[in-house]
């Protein structure tokens, strides 16, 4: 049986409040998942039923993270990007987070294995 997972990518190096990092969480995740519910809504469904995995990486730079924004991209796998509104602690379209699916676990795997849990 095919698991669904949504991997959450934020930047370590931008010294965020744990609550700006929350709110980033939230958008981001939202964002991808609505990503994949306009094109694939039984994906939504299934990924529910399995309990909504998500998992929060983290990476060291913009620079990083955008690798890996363009490596997801390159596998036409479900993205969404956060860039900050700048009304609180960053500039204005700051990119702070990559939300990746729900897609299946071994294809996000495959590109996201390696990075460690925020």
């Amino acid at each position: 049986m095919t698991k669904y997972k949504q991997v959450i990518i934020v930047r370590k190096d931008l010294k965020l409040s744990v609550g700006k990092i929350s709110s980033q969480i939230a958008h981001v995740a939202v964002g991808a998942m609505k990503k994949v519910l306009q094109k694939s809504p039984e994906i939504i469904k299934k990924w529910e039923d399995e309990g909504a995995k998500k998992v929060v990486l983290k990476v060291e730079s913009e620079e990083e993270l955008m690798k890996f924004y363009g490596e997801v991209k390159k596998e036409k796998m479900p993205c969404f990007l956060v860039k900050d509104a700048g009304l609180t602690q960053l500039e204005p379209g700051t990119v702070t987070a990559l939300g990746i699916g729900p897609v299946e676990e071994g294809r996000i795997d495959r590109i996201t294995g390696k990075l460690k849990l925020l």
